[in-house]
């Protein structure tokens, strides 16, 4: 599970923030004991805040320490794709990434900091009986391995100024590597939408069609960390479909197919056709039963079908998944229901982890005090992250309704209108 993540001098994010999973109110079912760490951690955390604020940017940069992990062997030749603050002397700072986990009970820490040219600095240390320990430790390029681990030797062989270590040990089999690696790598992402093309995409997650295909190892993409999934059961399809009826679409089954495409090509005759698979979901009216295509569905049908897959593998792996804008194209019932599954011990027995965005302030009302917080934008155009919990207190934790004292400015982290600039554009006023 997630213990913490801290990030600075990304896109937005200049000085560090840190988004943290540990409970400040222990007394509940969803805050998980962890004995080792002394600690109990949340299943979910929510991010708040105006538009423009650095919301999504506070997922976007774990979900880019993720791809991270994953690529810079492959694809970090010429350039690391960092994300730097434009402004403020951002572009010749480094970039700075913290992930703390706990992984069969050990508290692991991994730390980086790199920009465009080099990795500067990168490490891995463990807390075996709550005393730290280095698995390695590269700083430039000096690498220092853990003693015992010479399996890992091999990494200084292939380690460049642009390829991250960990990209590189994750591949020897070393327990203390691979294990937090495939935590890492199992994070799931939905919402995220590309911000420059020049640059590669970011965060991946589970598709939903293989929760309904007869033939689930039919191309599909298999993510590390959560190999068990490769061939949902019987049952998986019908938590599935049962995730599906849930929404009261009036959906009653899927069908996943193939069906012809034809394609002329000049001077062939007849044309020629390919073969492609399709999606329908099986809609019920009375006592008819009709398949419509799935692009041919609203988009909020859309969004929570491609929903389901990712959270089922998240709470069946105990991985974490993270969702940028929740509520875009869901009814706030829905939302609620999506945090009901992580928070219930009962549907997330793994302790999965959801961390999302909103602007759907009603969700605050099926919220924690500690599972929310709050982005702000200052004067110089950075983002600030503070906990709710932290920013009130007492008061917050006997306030019943977290959504009205957020509306009334209680706590910040709200949108501030200036009328006066729009009617005096408009003409409306001198």
């Amino acid at each position: 599970m997630l213990i913490r993540f801290e990030v600075a001098n990304f896109r937005s994010i200049l000085t560090p923030v840190e988004l943290s999973m540990v409970a400040v109110d222990r007394d509940r079912k969803e805050a998980r004991p962890v004995a080792n760490l002394g600690e109990s951690l949340l299943p979910v955390a929510a991010v708040f805040g105006p538009n423009a604020s650095g919301k999504s940017n506070v997922v976007a940069a774990l979900a880019w320490l993720q791809t991270a992990v994953q690529d810079s062997l492959r694809f970090w030749d010429d350039e690391i794709p960092t994300e730097p603050f434009a402004f403020a002397g951002g572009e010749s700072r480094p970039s700075e990434f913290t992930v703390e986990s706990v992984i069969s009970g050990v508290r692991f820490e991994y730390l980086v900091e790199l920009d465009r040219q080099a990795v500067r600095y990168e490490a891995l240390f463990h807390y075996p009986e709550k005393k730290r320990r280095r698995i390695f430790e590269r700083d430039g390029d000096e690498l220092k391995l853990q003693r015992g681990l010479g399996n890992l030797s091999g990494t200084r062989e292939l380690l460049t100024a642009r390829t991250l270590a960990l990209s590189i040990a994750r591949r020897f089999g070393e327990p203390l590597v691979s294990g937090f690696a495939r935590e890492l790598l199992a994070t799931q992402t939905l919402g995220l939408r590309p911000r420059n093309r020049r640059l590669p995409a970011y965060g991946r997650s589970r598709s939903t069609m293989r929760w309904f295909e007869d033939n689930p190892d039919n191309g599909q993409l298999s993510l590390p960390g959560i190999e068990e999934m490769d061939t949902p059961s019987s049952t998986d399809r019908t938590q599935a479909l049962a995730l599906l009826r849930m929404a009261d679409l009036g959906i009653d089954d899927v069908v996943i197919d193939e069906y012809e495409i034809p394609y002329p090509e000049a001077g062939i005759e007849p044309a020629r056709t390919r073969t492609q698979r399709r999606i329908r979901l099986v809609h019920r009216a009375a006592h008819e039963r009709v398949p419509f295509d799935l692009a041919a569905e609203s988009e909020g049908t859309r969004t929570w079908f491609q929903l389901i897959g990712p959270v089922l593998a998240a709470l069946k792996s105990g991985s974490l998944l993270l969702f940028d804008e929740l509520d875009a194209s869901l009814h706030p019932t829905l939302s609620m229901q999506v945090i009901r599954l992580f928070h219930d011990p009962q549907t997330n027995p793994k302790g999965a982890q959801l961390v999302f965005t909103s602007h759907d302030t009603s969700l605050l009302n099926h919220l924690n005090r500690d599972e929310v917080w709050l982005t702000e934008k200052g004067q110089d155009g950075t983002t600030r992250l503070g906990a709710l919990a932290e920013f009130a207190g007492e008061r917050v934790r006997k306030s019943q309704n977290l959504e009205k004292a957020y509306l009334h400015g209680r706590f910040g982290a709200l949108p501030e209108v200036d009328r006066t600039a729009i009617l005096r554009a408009l003409g409306l006023i001198g």
